[in-house]
């Protein structure tokens, strides 16, 4: 799968997380309306590990140029982020 998003993870291994889907994602509009598609993805915030791969962790949100909800996908975690040693959580802890 291809990342579609790496938002930062706190009190992990490393610092942000591969968000994206294992297979593509396919929608069908009406012809013309395919350049006014816009993508949100909305995920809670802030991601704090351990964040294990396949874990379902937000939603690829697909709407029309008027704002119609044309698809909602579940995003999944690519790669696992493990929880760092405790002077890296620590350490995050102060910055959260």
């Amino acid at each position: 799968g291809q990342a579609l998003s790496s938002p930062r993870v706190w009190k992990g291994k490393a610092p942000d997380v591969k968000l994206g889907r294992p297979e593509g994602v396919v929608v069908t509009v009406p012809a013309g309306e395919g350049a006014r598609l816009k993508t949100e993805i909305v995920r809670p915030d802030p991601l704090v590990a351990p964040l294990l791969k396949g874990q379902s962790l937000g939603t690829l949100r697909v709407t029309t140029g008027a704002g119609t909800a044309v698809a909602e996908v579940p995003l999944t975690v690519l790669e696992t982020v493990e929880e760092s040693g405790i002077f890296g959580r620590a350490w995050d802890a102060l910055r959260l």
